[in-house]
């Protein structure tokens, strides 16, 4: 079609050229110069009318291009179409107006191409995340029906995803009353969950699951939520072991608690016992070694109820002991036996303005005969071992209490361990390893504290921080 109006824009301009310029020859050759006006007339007005139907042709050409270019767009091919310097002006403004729409369609269609890339790219990267996610994942909208789902949720339930879209929330799950109530609560108004176990069976299987609840507003009126979901049945049944086989350390460890503290005042028993029943010994040492025997056996009661009540984690006592006297009776046990058989010696520094601290006595008790009885083993091969115990106050109601000695001290690798269970330095069968792990745990119960002070180079130093009593 373009070029049969090449081919007659091209006739209809020879023509409005030619026409007048053969009329004027033939005129010329009959020799007749007679040429009035009116026929220089008609010749311009042929002239006009044949510069007028090419002038007519050109703006149907231009028509014509921009037809072709339009059913070229309507196929996806935005044709650009050459400027052009012929015709009148409409036809001229015409094209220019429609290669600069044709200009903008190309740009915005590559905006909208490149939107769509992202759109893809994206759509990529969450179908990747959610494939990747630990859990199954339910996304619900404001009805509770499922809208999406993730590959972890098709494997949980064994159902294909086509079969749980659509679904109600509470179709998929067969909840305990109790369960429903809360999880229905938290939609009604719009809590988010962290972490709630449901027992459940799931695909004909008993299953512990971990709800996570988020959600997410859409508008003003409608609230969706994403709902991520862990199967914890083997971390459950694993919790359970542990706290099966916890219960029978826990018992191991009381028994063996129990033989560690009361070896000490058994052996006291033990000793005055026999020099009780010498022969060589008056009345009045008798009255005072039957009345150790009594001390010690009551302490081994009040030890017993100690770590029984330790064991049951019972709730704190309203208690109260005096740590300056407690010390002085627990020297002065050592002194008349323990002490007797090795040269280490125990200087005191008391503060006599010590107050009273929230703790029975019977902890601390058994707290500080574990410092002590770690710092005569360490002293055993020293002629000349020293133990000082200190108290000092400290601001308006503390209480400090040190136990150190000179003996070789605790060596670097080990100091990280000595309040772990079980952990001993000493020769089988010499120590359980419960001693200062059982103190440590008795003073965190009532807000004190037992620590190595790790800064002290000249043996070993453990500071003691406990709570006075309000006055």
């Amino acid at each position: 079609m373009v070029y049969l109006f090449d081919a007659l824009l091209k006739i209809l301009l020879l023509m409005a050229v030619a026409a007048p310029c053969a009329t004027a020859i033939f005129f010329i050759q009959q020799n007749d110069f007679s040429w009035t006006y009116q026929s220089v007339g008609l010749l311009l007005l042929e002239a006009l009318l044949l510069l007028a139907m090419a002038m007519l042709y050109l703006h149907r050409r231009t028509m014509a291009l921009m037809h072709e270019a339009v059913l070229d767009a309507h196929e996806g091919a935005l044709t650009h179409l050459v400027d052009i310097n012929y015709g009148d002006s409409l036809s001229q403004k015409l094209v220019h107006d429609y290669n600069t729409m044709m200009k903008n369609l190309s740009t915005m269609f590559t905006m909208v191409e490149e939107c769509q890339n992202r759109v893809v790219t994206e759509r990529n990267k969450m179908d990747a995340l959610l494939g990747s996610m630990p859990g199954a994942l339910l996304a619900v909208d404001d009805d509770l029906i499922v809208v999406n789902t993730n590959p972890q949720a098709v494997e949980l339930f064994k159902r294909e995803s086509d079969l749980l879209l659509g679904e109600m929330l509470f179709d998929v799950f067969n909840l305990e009353p109790h369960d429903s109530d809360t999880l229905r609560d938290a939609f009604l108004y719009k809590q988010p969950v962290e972490n709630y176990v449901i027992h459940t069976m799931v695909a004909e299987s008993e299953r512990y699951i971990s709800i996570n609840i988020a959600f997410y507003s859409k508008d003003e009126a409608e609230v969706d939520a994403v709902i991520t979901l862990q199967d914890i049945t083997d971390y459950q049944q694993l919790l359970d072991s542990v706290y099966n086989r916890e219960k029978l350390v826990a018992m191991g460890q009381l028994a063996a608690g129990i033989a560690h503290e009361l070896n000490t005042p058994l052996g006291n028993i033990l000793g005055y016992s026999q020099l009780f029943n010498s022969e060589d010994v008056d009345e009045e040492k008798k009255l005072r070694y039957s009345h150790f025997i009594a001390d010690e056996a009551r302490r081994c009661s009040r030890i017993v109820n100690d770590l029984l009540s330790y064991a049951r984690r019972d709730s704190c006592t309203d208690e109260e002991c005096d740590v300056n006297v407690l010390i002085q009776d627990l020297v002065d046990t050592f002194l008349s036996c323990m002490l007797k058989r090795q040269s280490t010696k125990i200087h005191l520094n008391l503060d006599d303005n010590l107050p009273a601290v929230e703790m029975p006595c019977g902890e601390l008790d058994i707290a500080l005969s574990n410092l002590l009885l770690n710092a005569l083993h360490a002293l055993e091969e020293r002629q000349d071992g020293v133990i000082h115990i200190t108290t000092r106050s400290v601001g308006a109601r503390g209480v400090e209490l040190a136990v150190e000695d000179n003996g070789p001290g605790i060596p670097a690798e080990d100091r990280r361990r000595i309040f772990e269970p079980f952990f001993t330095s000493k020769e089988a069968g010499e120590g359980t390893g419960l001693g200062l792990s059982i103190s440590q745990a008795m003073l965190r119960r009532r807000g004190a504290s037992l620590d190595l002070d790790s800064t002290y180079k000249e043996g070993a130093r453990f500071i003691m921080k406990l709570r006075g009593v309000k006055n």
